[in-house]
């Protein structure tokens, strides 16, 4: 199977150019997150237009928790993730790995660089004291990342993330007016990770002029709610790559408490499923 990369610009660009179409209200893409190539292969095998990479997922097949990758590291992951499909990839690129304008701009060329349709960008920080960058600079961060991307010969979809949510400022007022200020720094897409009530996610929608990207989590409102709500794409972060590693400790426990193998039950599902996805693959 040829790699992304070694595919022609033209290649790259008609995947880049469905991957903005694919970007619908009330028909959300959903974009499971793949955390390593097998994975990735395997959502692709099941249909899945599109898939993004995560970063919490792929930090724990590094044994390491979420914001410890560096941006080499993760530029190379999704760059392995891009030559393992052939549908357009999108990239968890945390806060593109700087404060700075040029920083973000850095990271941006090598999202250019790895093949990928998109990436996101974060206005978190890494400071829990101070964790979410003052609007203007984030705005501004948000703008060196859409001029590269956005003037690459194959123009990449940037995906602009305010993360009050997930670090305990529950202002929707002030979430909504980072994801408006996001949106004329000439972000595709916005996206809030955190809200789960219908009442909230329908409020964002109906604020912003651009395609709207939710988070499911426990407690989110099902595929067809959020279709009804106008979301134009959903994404589970970290979600199966936890959900994988929860099933492995749970088959763990049961060799290593009770010896029995109720568990080989569900890994013989997950090898016919590997080999199927895998095989599909090979013959492209």
């Amino acid at each position: 199977m040829s790699g992304r990369l070694d595919a022609p610009a033209h290649g790259r660009a008609a995947l880049a150019a469905r991957f903005a179409r694919l970007h619908r209200p009330g028909r959300p893409l959903l974009m499971p997150n793949a955390w390593d190539a097998g994975s990735a292969r395997l959502l692709e095998s099941m249909g899945f237009a599109a898939v993004a990479t995560t970063s919490s997922g792929f930090a724990a097949t590094l044994g390491r928790l979420d914001g410890s990758v560096s941006r080499e590291e993760a530029l190379e992951h999704a760059g392995a993730i891009v030559r393992a499909v052939h549908v357009p990839v999108s990239a968890d690129l945390e806060s593109c790995f700087a404060s700075d304008a040029e920083g973000v701009a850095q990271t941006a060329r090598g999202a250019v660089a790895a093949g990928l349709a998109g990436f996101s960008i974060e206005d978190h920080t890494g400071d829990p004291r101070d964790p979410i960058y003052p609007l203007e600079v984030a705005a501004g961060r948000v703008a060196a990342a859409v001029a590269v991307a956005h003037d690459a010969p194959v123009p990449l979809v940037v995906t602009a993330r305010a993360e009050n949510h997930l670090h305990g400022r529950e202002d929707l007022d002030d979430t909504i007016a980072r994801l408006r200020a996001y949106r004329r720094a000439g972000a595709d897409v916005l996206y809030a990770p955190g809200p789960t009530d219908p009442r909230q996610i329908a409020a964002i929608v109906a604020a912003v002029d651009a395609p709207v990207n939710v988070l499911v989590r426990a407690g989110s409102p099902t595929v067809a709610e959020l279709a009804k709500l106008g979301v134009a794409r959903i994404s589970v972060g970290g979600g199966f790559a936890f959900a994988a590693l929860a099933a492995a400790e749970r088959a763990a426990r049961e060799l290593r408490d009770h010896g029995t193998q109720s568990w080989t039950e569900a890994a013989s599902a997950g090898s016919r499923a590997a080999r199927a996805a895998f095989a599909r693959s090979a013959e492209r």
